[in-house]
């Protein structure tokens, strides 16, 4: 029996797909099988798998989690949907592509092992001067196979991609989303929907292109594409799942139901927020005036310090500028902090 025989009929037993990506951390012999209930299964590659029901579907949609292999949270809800796909317990209507995007990273636990991967996507895995790695290898693979995903699947089908992810830091706004810089395109009531049926109703809308692999998919592919933030990092077996039920039944009516009802949009049911400002690191003593514990959507007051960059100082200019994601460490000219104000709805929505 063949290496690839053997973990197909292991995985048509267990459903297990987690397991056999983190034990092929950077490749997996590609493979396909039938499901009884007709499902179609293609093994793109460690942590690439893709399902193909039965009956005509009208949606193609991309579930990635472990772009971060610390963030674990995301990582166990795509596992349990992928293994009842799998045994036959959950049976699909639409076309789904499930992605951990870097598994050697589960496995030790951290963010990423070399180089951050959601720093990677939209063509930046591959810059002139500097040395390609396992991640920007791996980004380049990933960009492709959401690009085969969504070319076979057609143009005239809805296409979602949302990149789940859990925060470094705790956030006054548990569960939130980003949405990527849409070119003057308009945001869709529909997503706003779809994310507070998950759970989320706190939306960042950015105001500029990204690296990330949501804005990738949005700007590339057209999909409705987010980052959605689950709560804080936290190891496998400490979670609480009970947290993200809601999250978890959305995302199987989804890609279980030919139509999903939503509740009816209201605005007021959503806290929004637009980008105010990006600060990179530049220099080697970059460092935050608060504690490490600070939470995402801490407000500061107009001339409060934000960071320290070097001799560079910066200070909020806005009454209540807010901060999201702040991370001292990142790499010199990354972004170690943006910070947020709160959006009001425009026209710019259907």
């Amino acid at each position: 029996m063949s290496a690839t025989t053997h973990y197909i009929n292991d995985l048509k037993q267990t459903g297990d797909f987690l397991t056999l990506s983190r034990a092929n951390e950077w490749y997996l012999a590609p493979s396909e099988f039938t499901l009884a209930n007709g499902t179609q299964v293609n093994v793109h590659d460690t942590g690439v798998i893709e399902f193909q029901p039965q009956s005509v579907s009208t949606k193609d949609i991309v579930l990635s989690s472990a772009i971060h292999g610390n963030e674990t949270a995301p990582i166990e809800i795509c596992d349990e949907l992928i293994k009842q796909i799998i045994t036959g317990e959950l049976v699909l209507m639409q076309r789904v592509l499930f992605i951990y995007g870097n598994p050697q990273s589960i496995n030790i636990g951290k963010r990423f092992v070399e180089e951050n991967l959601n720093r990677l996507f939209n063509g930046h895995h591959t810059v002139d001067g500097i040395e390609m790695n396992r991640e920007r290898e791996r980004a380049a693979k990933l960009e492709g196979y959401v690009s085969d995903f969504f070319n076979r699947g057609g143009e005239d089908r809805i296409r979602c991609h949302y990149d789940l992810h859990t925060a470094i830091r705790g956030s006054k706004n548990d569960k939130f989303a980003v949405y990527p810089f849409l070119h003057g395109k308009p945001w869709k009531k529909s997503q706003l929907q779809f994310l507070l049926s998950c759970g989320v109703n706190t939306v960042l809308m950015m105001k500029s292109a990204a690296t990330t692999f949501s804005y990738y998919s949005s700007f590339v592919h057209n999909a409705d594409s987010f980052t959605v933030e689950l709560g804080q990092v936290k190891p496998f077996g400490e979670n609480d799942m009970s947290r993200f039920a809601k999250t978890r039944d959305t995302l199987s009516a989804l890609i279980s139901q030919n139509e999903v009802s939503y509740k009816d949009f209201n605005a007021n049911d959503f806290e929004l927020f637009e980008v105010h400002r990006s600060i990179n690191r530049t220099a080697h003593n970059f460092s935050f005036p608060f504690s490490d514990d600070a939470e995402n959507f801490t407000g500061f007051s107009k001339g409060e310090l934000l960071a320290t960059d070097g001799d560079l100082c910066y200070y909020a200019d806005v009454e209540g500028e807010a901060i999201i994601f702040p991370n001292a460490d990142v790499a010199l000219g990354q972004r170690a902090l943006l910070t947020v104000i709160p959006l009001h709805l425009t026209d710019n929505i259907i």
